[in-house]
């Protein structure tokens, strides 16, 4: 490192705010800051704004339909189409030999295909009509089970062309949760394929179809499988008729599907997220407050334009793929990166190559990949010519000021204003951060709410904190992206989002989202993680009882109890803590166990990094875990007042068992 370089690494690390670059300013989407009170005076009219992004066949009776609390309706009684606003209308004005999706596949370069907007239209027209033909009908639930290739953006679009709700699974998901999903949404049908690469390497995928059909609980109708491996790829011996996506296409070449009218609050998607008990959540979004809020948030967010090249990283098998891969870029007829490989495979600079090639305007990540890039060092980077990039954006997780200040200067050259955003699943997108042409950055903190999201930090009574103390983040307005019940469980819904802070009797409706943040003066919002029983493992989101119930499977395990802990890496990384039944050994062989049946029941990425044996549990005198005092064993922190568990000798024999691991 140079002179120079080192002083301004100090200068960096000195600096607690940085304004926005005069000449992102210039050109940004959104720059007056007079936004915000203008959204407030005129909310809810306000998020006309975000409907005027779309195309409608039918305009809305009213903005917000708040008569069914918290229940809230958007845009009611408008007519449109996600399909049509995120290919036709940009085909019909004549884009239609435009990049609407930029694949980057493994493992060598013959496999990246450039798929125009008129190559999309014509793709998604044809499985829309090979779906018609399976005799999937308006509002049947289509299971997509896919890894990152174009088919998955094909099939969800193709879905949404016929009126068809899709729940996308996460490829890394085991073959048991993708039951699981399906039973839930009751799918009979479901898309997926032979296998996919990673790091070079052919993985097998449809062996887990195979193993899911036989444990969904009725009949499974049709499966749709896509070769990405030719000849390479696996067979599978499906129960339920199976079909090859690409004689499908074949059948149905030149199809002509009208995308069907749908009205605003149909189910666009549901997606399955971790909660505080063992079932997963099927959140469910609807066509237009989805689809306007992806559309504007990545617009005044993300700076997007029609002629932008946009590389996020995350995976479309979670909501950010969703929202900012997949319909906020196509909404706004940009052209979306998508990359099925690892970051470092076949080097560390794999993704800065691809920013390189492909000219990338934005840029959006996760903490954890930033920490892998930190950890890697600038030399990757530096090999490539990153100037065509103008933002850049973080998503998952908190970001530290220290790997802030890294990705700002190292990745952005101190040009590109960095979006730190924290929203969720059920949010369908961004919440918090700044408006990057409009707002200071200040490292380690989100940023304000949105203009016209109403966020505040309470404490346990529910009354705002004071800037520079901490809480619970709260939302007290509906938005037009969020989340409108838990499928097929309306109950559930009040109970796990609405019940905290609200007080129904009086009207007042807030959404408790279970993260805890603190505030500054200015409003600006540092998100600290979690406060209900789940986790953040690399910004995937799992729940202690999945986890929990998993161990406890496995034949010696009596009990079981996960927790998080800081991780340098991942965020959080994963302990799980066993008490085996009497006369069971605490041998490797049960650990490793333990380990396999988390695997198999969530996936490989659910892997528990320790387990501990116990002699039990600390737990109160009603007998419930105090999960935080196995944190603050993982973490090696002070463990403070003990007295009032009915076992608190147990505190210092898990402590040994752990320091002995």
């Amino acid at each position: 490192m140079s002179s120079d370089d080192g002083e301004l690494e100090t200068s960096l690390e000195e600096t607690e705010e940085f304004e926005p670059p005069e000449a992102f300013v210039e050109q940004a989407n959104v720059t007056d800051e007079g936004i915000y009170e203008e959204f407030e005076d005129e909310w809810p009219e306000c998020w006309e704004n975000a409907a005027e992004l779309l195309d409608w066949y039918e305009g809305y009776d009213q903005v917000l339909d708040d008569s069914n609390e918290p229940f809230y309706e958007w845009f009611t009684d408008g007519k449109l189409n996600a399909s049509y606003n995120c290919i036709d209308r940009h085909v019909e004005e004549g884009r239609g030999d435009e990049v609407a999706i930029q694949w980057v596949g493994e493992p060598t370069e013959e496999d990246d295909r450039a798929v125009t907007y008129e190559d999309l239209l014509e793709e998604v027209e044809a499985f829309a009509a090979a779906l018609q033909d399976l005799g999937i009908e308006e509002d049947e639930v289509v299971t997509l089970h896919m890894p990152m290739i174009p088919e998955l953006p094909v099939a969800m679009l193709a879905c949404a062309r016929i009126g068809v709700p899709h729940s996308v699974v996460f490829a890394g998901f085991s073959a048991e949760a993708l039951a699981t999903r399906m039973n839930s949404a009751d799918s009979e049908y479901l898309v997926t394929c032979d296998g996919y690469y990673r790091r070079g390497d052919p993985l097998d995928h449809i062996e887990k179809a195979d193993e899911a059909i036989g444990s969904v609980e009725h009949e499974v109708s049709d499966v749709v499988a896509v070769n990405r491996l030719g000849e390479d790829g696996p067979e599978a011996d499906l129960d339920a008729d199976q079909h090859d996506y690409e004689s499908l296409l074949a059948d149905h070449e030149g199809a002509a599907v009208d995308p069907v009218e749908r009205d605003a609050e149909d189910m666009l998607f549901l997606m399955y997220t971790s909660g505080t008990t063992g079932a997963p959540k099927g959140i469910k979004h609807t066509t237009a407050g989805y689809l306007s809020w992806a559309a504007w948030t990545s617009h005044a967010v993300l700076d997007l334009e029609a002629d932008d090249t946009y590389f996020c990283t995350a995976d479309i098998g979670w909501i950010t793929g969703h929202s900012y891969i997949v319909y906020g870029p196509l909404a706004l007829g940009s052209t979306t990166v998508m990359y099925e490989g690892a970051p470092d495979e076949p080097d560390r600079d794999r993704l800065w190559e691809i920013v390189e090639e492909y000219e990338c305007d934005q840029f959006y990540t996760a903490p954890t990949a930033i920490r892998s890039f930190m950890k890697w060092g600038s030399e990757y980077p530096e090999r490539h010519d990153l100037s065509s990039l103008r933002l850049l954006g973080t998503v998952g997780e908190p970001i530290n000021p220290r790997p802030w200040k890294w990705y700002y200067q190292h990745i952005g050259g101190g040009e590109c204003p960095v979006v730190d955003t924290w929203w969720q699943t059920e949010t369908g997108g961004m919440m918090v951060t700044t408006l990057p042409g409009a707002k200071r950055m200040k490292p380690g903190a989100a940023g304000p709410a949105l203009p016209g999201v109403d966020v505040r930090v309470v404490d346990s009574e529910g009354d705002e904190v004071e800037g520079g103390d901490a809480g619970y983040l709260t939302v007290h307005k509906p938005w037009p992206g969020m989340l409108r019940t838990i499928y097929g469980n309306d109950e559930r819904y009040i109970e796990e989002f609405w019940a905290e802070y609200s007080d129904a009797d009086a009207g007042e409706w807030v959404y408790f989202p279970e993260d805890g943040a603190g505030i500054d003066d200015e409003g600006y919002i540092t998100v600290l993680g979690r406060v209900d029983d789940t986790m953040n493992v690399s910004g995937h989101r799992i729940g202690t009882a999945e986890v929990e119930n998993a161990a406890v499977e496995v034949q010696g395990v009596a009990e079981a109890a996960v927790v998080g802990a800081e991780d340098e890496q991942k965020g959080e990384a994963m302990y799980a803590y066993a008490i085996t039944e009497e006369g069971q050994a605490e041998t490797d062989e049960l650990r490793e166990r333990i380990v396999a049946s988390v695997e198999d029941a969530i996936g490989p990425f659910a892997r528990p990094q320790e387990v501990v044996f116990a002699p039990d549990l600390p737990k109160t005198r009603s007998g419930k875990i105090m999960r935080r005092l196995l944190e603050d064993v993982a973490n090696d922190d002070d463990l403070g007042d003990t007295s009032t568990l009915r076992n608190p000798e147990i505190v210092e024999e898990i402590q040994g068992q752990a320091s002995a691991n």
